[in-house]
């Protein structure tokens, strides 16, 4: 048996705590991606000279970033809607634990 990894983790947990933290963790990294596509799209627009193809590719990542983004917070909201329908509790994050998680990461990065 392993005594160091992901399982001694995953232990202290229940199955509605690993879910929570799995879909605000994919929330949050499809908010940066998002935000990341939308960032080259614009240079790619800036950058592009005029030339049509450029134009068209540079708006298309900008749209599909956006629409992506769009998805996934409908799928969000869908997944705590069927979660009230079924009497599930989803509280996927707070601001709250945004901010201490922020904060939690550049401790680690400032130390």
């Amino acid at each position: 048996m392993y005594s160091a990894g992901i399982v001694p983790t995953i232990e202290g947990y229940q199955m509605g705590d690993l879910i929570r933290m799995g879909l605000a963790w994919a929330l949050i990294i499809a908010g940066i991606l998002s935000i990341v596509f939308i960032f080259v799209g614009g240079i790619s627009f800036i950058l592009s000279g005029g030339q049509e193809e450029k134009i068209k590719q540079a708006v298309s990542t900008i749209r599909y970033s956006i629409i992506g983004l769009v998805v996934t917070i409908i799928a969000m909201t869908a997944v705590t809607i069927i979660g009230r329908i079924f009497n599930i509790q989803f509280i996927l994050i707070s601001f709250t634990d945004v901010i201490d998680t922020i904060t939690s990461i550049t401790s680690t990065f400032g130390e």
